[in-house]
């Protein structure tokens, strides 16, 4: 790659973003990390509804279709020219294969027909990043919990692209159980945002659900267990033929919820020493979840913060964002780039060179 990225000597670096890990397409242009000049989003939320969840096969097609015109949009929307872009940034994992795999490709190409660099991007670190974006001023180290349909981290940023995973899901994801809930429920997909809806007119305190927390000292989570213990109420309840108040139903499941995750946020804090808690992810978008965890961290003298609501969701700002501090810490991928649908948080990719 003949261009090199010069960023310390004062000179703007504009970073070209793609995002295609699920059911959102969505490409950026980023100034220096943290400046967005377009993020452009284009959703398949109305396309996988009529199956109740994202559909792989479905969401790869969409994908093709639609990556090159929204790169498009992004480099208009932000009045730059492709000859001006100093890197590409992508995410290359977790997420679905075949959806990454699109994303990949056209990141790689872009990369080899420019002569630029080519950055493989975390998706979970990429939703770390989203708070970068939205307050320009946080710098690590803090505490950041993950929350997303696919997430259940909570992870201690020590520095940038350095992170220590101290807890995680042991089974469904906490916007998985949302979803799973708000479909036996009959609420229809995404199922996150409709129970939030519901619980807001609701009784928190007229069912009680259970609350996991699993061994005393750790920081992981599960929520299968409410996740079957809704599901039961429900069909225990239609059995006797009671009827079933929905926004208690969604008030009591997201207290139930909210409560764990608040919890083990706050203790994390505590153990790690630091005062700045940062949320990310698409249930970072959860009303409650954001007025509770807000309310708990100032008794304890802890600030929280977390993105606008279109940061929380996948998009390819947050990308751009990781893909300047992964640059800057030396992180450029090679054209072997692949996709890995199961990469973890704070691995780095391989150098599939053949050289």
């Amino acid at each position: 790659m003949r261009k090199t990225i010069q960023s310390k000597n004062g000179r703007d670096v504009l970073t070209l973003a793609i995002e295609t890990s699920c059911d959102e397409t969505s490409a950026a242009v980023v100034k220096n990390g943290r400046e967005v000049l377009s993020n452009v989003i284009s959703s398949q939320i109305d396309l996988h509804k009529k199956f109740g969840g994202v559909v792989p096969e479905v969401a790869s097609r969409k994908h093709v279709e639609n990556v090159n015109i929204v790169i498009q949009e992004a480099l208009d929307t932000a009045n730059v020219e492709l000859k001006e872009i100093d890197q590409i940034g992508v995410t290359y994992g977790p997420g679905l294969v075949g959806a990454l795999l699109v994303g990949v490709s056209a990141a790689k190409a872009m990369a080899y027909a420019l002569k630029i660099p080519l950055i493989g991007v975390n998706h979970i670190e990429g939703h770390i990043c989203a708070n970068y974006i939205e307050d320009k001023t946080l710098v690590p180290p803090f505490l950041c919990l993950i929350v997303s349909g696919g997430h259940s981290h909570l992870v201690f940023v020590e520095d940038y692209g350095i992170y220590e995973v101290l807890g995680k899901t042991r089974d469904d994801a906490v916007g998985e159980a949302f979803d799973k809930v708000a479909r036996a429920m009959g609420l229809g997909y995404p199922g996150g945002p409709l129970i939030d809806a519901l619980a807001q007119k609701g009784d928190t305190k007229a069912i009680k659900f259970p609350r996991v927390y699993l061994e005393a000292d750790s920081f992981d989570f599960s929520f299968s267990g409410i996740k079957s213990a809704v599901l039961n109420y429900l069909n225990g309840e239609k059995q006797k033929g009671n009827p079933i108040v929905v926004e208690n139903v969604a008030a009591g499941f997201q207290q139930a919820v909210i409560e764990v995750l608040v919890y083990k946020t706050i203790e994390a804090a505590k153990r790690k020493k630091t005062d700045t808690i940062v949320l990310a992810g698409g249930v970072a978008a959860n009303s409650g979840l954001r007025r509770m965890l807000t309310e708990e961290g100032k008794k304890q003298g802890l600030k929280v913060k977390y993105p606008s609501l279109t940061l929380c969701t996948d998009n390819a700002a947050m990308i751009g964002c990781a893909a300047y501090y992964d640059y800057l810490a030396g992180h450029a991928a090679d054209l072997y780039l692949n996709a890995v649908p199961n990469l973890k948080l704070g691995e780095k990719y391989v150098r599939y060179s053949q050289e």
